[in-house]
């Protein structure tokens, strides 16, 4: 397996027998980065750094490892070749200083972005001694004339040097399309044949899903007489149609619970997309049991009956990147990027859209895409080029943390305002988020339903109660809200849910008509958990239900009593949300009771302490109730009054002007660890075998175990696990790795092998 005289290679010839050239990899990556960048203006920019992205690999060392590999199938030590490109680069920017931190697109295209400040050095000593890449350049020029060239590239019109964060976000997006482009052109080496993908246009799937949302109404009004809600939401429907044809920006659907949220901001998005000529359309939602819940909803609709799907549905806990962390290990020794897998791959779409969300419909969590918008890892930042020109639906705007807000209300005004993006922000406790200094100026934001409050006055649905004094126990409303056949009662902690179980169980060991949800029970048990009461409730039979907040938003369960300990207001109205939701009852007879239990978690341990503040002066007993659209404004705007400003380190938060700071620095790698939405230092996801399983399903999470401890293990394997897997804390994990009831799989993962209660779960540690 020889090379001829004069020839470069990039790639292995894997098993097609192939080589892979140096020049037409080069060429071809700057090409497909070329297309990715050019809607934000910086097609040759992504061009130039695709195409001399790998110049490091002409080293004669690096391609003697290479073939020597190649013809001995023996894992062969290379040099890096990341430095040779990002040196070319950095001496044609010379000519526009603002390009020169670019260069990291190329020194980072296989380890990810690094600090402006380490990379600066880095590159300035090559500046003064140029021989350790000068080989590599000089051979590479020999096939590739024109990387000498040292005309620089243009930046946008619209970027101002000034700007540091929109010169931070540019690099991010360009590093996003070249590292796309890189992966893609590789993979198309070592995969013969094009891959299996949706061929639809947004015109279509739109049509699409109208032409079936019209044909399941038809089936609803077959089978049962209109209702007033079925009419009120047929209008709302209409009425986001209408505003669809505005220009592209920030639009709020600012809709009570029950009004069609998710039928109404699909259709909102789609429709809004086809007129526009916008690429995709991303839901994102805080909670992977929402996301699977809207995604079924979206499947249905838009999915054909036979063929490519067209709506990816990826969860922040359903690691496709992961397999191929296995592989960038292996391969960081040889320099190659091939993804040689023996493992199936049932659906090879799927799995590649996941990477880099090349779909036109995806529905994903507010983790995930805060990742692809500020991590700094090729496999995170891959898809955030897929962002432009796309229609962007942050569901339940309002969970998005406090302490995160300013970089990320940034991080989306860039995107709308330079990378062709609409903004849906939907909820029905819309925050105020122009009060943050991001949003203050300049950056209009247009409601969907032009008048949201009458409607909020026809879906109220729900009185409120207010408990409060030292004989408020979680005994006593506990006790209360059993003399009620069916009633939903929402705590502060896992602690404190689990405790109002076992009152209501009364040390029986089991009841069916007596429900627990928390983040302790696997994602399975929880689901199943949900539908048992749903189908209770429907069927007529006594239901008590504990749940801790995570039932607040996108649980379709209608119960004519709720009591929730006090909380923040938003999360009350969520909760008041599961009360008469179909609006069968009376408002007068349909209770939320609110309460502040002396012996529970307090709300200010757990939830954003100025919120707090700012809450106790404006609803309770005497005050307003949660759902006062005029209260919650102004509830907002003190919230954020309390933090703008602040340092990160102060105990009642702030709103991350620390980590703007560090993103006008370009400090990449700690930007992302600071902007990580789960910390894993405090809630850690365990595998549990649940004893309930059957055998056979059983047998199927044994060997998911297994193939993940084996150090090889594939998107399936992840998927399967996402099932079985539930949340503690950090210590109590350390904890139950002492007693034995804890073994590590692989790395930081680790199998819960200690007692699981058939309708707790994991029980919380005394």
């Amino acid at each position: 397996m020889t090379v001829p005289e004069g020839r470069l290679v990039a790639h292995s010839p894997g098993r097609r027998g192939i080589w892979h050239w140096y020049e037409d990899h080069a060429r071809g990556t700057g090409e497909l980065a070329r297309r990715f960048a050019e809607p934000w203006g910086c097609g040759e920019l992504a061009y130039r750094l695709g195409r001399d992205h790998d110049t490091g690999k002409g080293s004669c060392a690096w391609q003697h490892g290479l073939i020597e590999e190649a013809t001995t199938g023996r894992k062969v030590r290379r040099p890096a070749h990341h430095a040779a490109g990002a040196f070319l680069f950095a001496q044609a920017a010379r000519q526009q200083p603002v390009l020169t931190p670019f260069a990291s697109v190329i020194e980072g295209h296989h380890t990810g972005l690094s600090a402006w400040s380490e990379l600066s050095v880095r590159l300035k000593s090559l500046m003064r001694d140029s021989e350790e890449v000068d080989e590599a350049i000089n051979r590479v020029a020999e096939v590739m004339p024109e990387i000498l060239d040292r005309t620089c590239p243009a930046v946008p019109d619209w970027l101002d040097p000034r700007n540091k964060t929109s010169v931070e976000m540019l690099v991010r997006m360009t590093y996003s399309a070249v590292v796309d482009a890189d992966r893609l052109d590789t993979a198309a080496h070592f995969r013969a044949g094009p891959l299996p993908g949706p061929d639809v246009s947004m015109p279509e799937l739109w049509e699409r899903y109208e032409t079936r949302r019209q044909e399941a109404l038809a089936e609803r009004r077959r089978l049962k007489e209109p209702s007033w809600l079925d009419k009120l939401r047929e209008d709302v429907y209409q009425e986001a149609l209408d505003t669809s044809a505005g220009e592209p920006g920030v639009y709020r659907l600012h809709l009570p619970t029950g009004a069609g949220k998710t039928f109404t901001g699909g259709g909102f998005a789609l429709r809004h997309a086809a007129r526009h000529g916008l690429r995709r359309v991303i839901v994102a939602v805080p909670f992977i049991s929402i996301t699977e819940q809207n995604a079924a909803v979206y499947r249905s609709l838009l999915d054909p009956a036979h063929g490519p799907q067209a709506v990816l549905e990826h969860h922040s806990a359903a690691n496709f990147e992961a397999s191929d962390l296995q592989a960038a290990r292996s391969s960081s020794a040889s320099g190659d990027t091939r993804r040689d897998r023996k493992s199936a791959r049932p659906n090879r779409w799927a799995k590649l859209a996941a990477e880099n969300w090349d779909a036109p419909f995806i529905v994903t969590t507010t983790v995930r895409l805060i990742e692809s918008m500020f991590g700094n890892s090729p496999s995170a930042t891959r898809r955030l080029h897929r962002l432009a020109n796309s229609v962007i639906v942050l569901d339940e705007v309002q969970a998005l943390p406090d302490t995160l807000l300013t970089p990320i209300l940034s991080g989306l005004r860039e995107l709308v305002e330079h990378y062709g993006v609409t903004l849906v922000l939907s909820s029905a406790t819309q925050p105020e988020l122009a009060a943050l200094n991001p949003w203050q100026t300049g950056l209009p934001q247009r409601d969907i339903v032009a008048k949201p409050a009458p409607l909020f006055q026809q879906l109220h649905r729900v009185r409120y109660d207010w408990r409060t004094g030292p004989e408020v126990t979680l005994k006593s409303i506990a006790t209360e809200a059993a003399t009620h056949g069916q009633a939903l009662m929402v705590v502060n902690g896992t602690k404190d849910a689990s405790h109002v179980h076992r009152i209501w169980l009364d040390d029986r060991k089991e009841n069916p008509g007596t429900l627990h949800l928390s983040t302790r029970m696997t994602g399975g048990h929880r689901r199943e958990t949900i539908h048992a009461a749903k189908h209770r409730l429907d069927a007529g039979l006594d239901t008590l239900l504990v749940s801790t907040s995570l039932i607040e938003a996108g649980v379709d369960l209608d119960f004519p009593r709720g009591y929730r300990a006090r909380s923040l207001p938003e999360s009350e109205q969520q909760a008041a949300g599961r009360i008469n939701r179909e609006g069968h009852r009376p408002t007068e007879d349909s209770i939320m009771t609110v309460f502040e239990p002396a012996d529970g978690l307090q709300p200010q341990v757990i939830y954003n302490r100025c919120g707090i503040a700012a809450a106790s002066r404006r609803f309770g007993k005497g005050l307003a109730d949660p759902d006062d659209l005029g209260t919650l404004r102004s509830y907002y705007q003190h919230r954020y009054r309390l933090q703008a400003g602040r340092s990160s380190t102060d105990p009642n938060g702030a709103t991350g002007e620390a980590i703007e700071a560090l993103r006008e620095k370009l400090n990449y790698p700690e930007t992302a660890s600071r902007m990580r939405m789960i910390d894993n230092e405090y809630s850690v996801a365990v595998v549990v075998v649940r004893p309930q399983l059957d055998q056979q399903h059983r047998q199927v999470v044994q060997d998911a175990i297994a193939q993940l401890s084996s150090g090889v293990p594939t998107p399936e394997t992840y998927r399967t696990l996402q099932d079985h897997m539930a949340s503690i804390p950090q210590r109590e994990l350390e904890t139950a790795i002492n007693a034995g009831h804890a073994a590590e799989i692989a790395g930081d993962q680790y199998e819960w092998t200690g007692p699981y209660h058939p309708q707790r779960g994991i029980e919380p540690a005394p």
